[in-house]
């Protein structure tokens, strides 16, 4: 069994910023790439950013220059810092990770979604 349990999500002022936390834990080996995913209502999950185990990092386009992902491998914990925060970002984010269980599983698994809301 593999947990991912996110936090950091809130309601922030346009311009604003949060930073969004998801650590995983349980049966894993070795996590290779973890990432954000955000889904707003009527629209289709996306990905917001992701990052391997090596530290590529891969962005959406509308949040270049604004976000930033970062990784904690001995803590197998990924962030998601977003600055600069609009009201487009408003959205449930999802945590995901790729993973090697300790039986040689490759896994993917999702955390329970954070709600960031960017609002005046």
């Amino acid at each position: 069994q593999v947990q991912l349990v996110e936090s950091g999500g809130g309601l922030v002022q346009p311009g604003g910023s949060l930073r969004l936390s998801c650590a995983a834990s349980g049966n894993i080996f070795t996590i290779n790439r973890m990432g954000w995913y955000r889904q707003a209502p009527g629209k289709q999950r996306e990905l917001v950013a992701d990052i391997t185990n090596g530290g590529s990092t891969n962005y959406l386009d509308p949040v270049k220059g604004r976000f930033t992902i970062s990784r904690d491998n001995a803590k197998n914990t990924v962030y998601l810092q977003m600055n600069s925060l609009k009201p487009e970002d408003t959205a449930v984010y999802y945590c995901n990770a790729q993973l090697w269980r300790r039986d040689g599983i490759y896994y993917a698994t999702w955390g329970q979604g954070t709600q960031v809301t960017v609002s005046s």
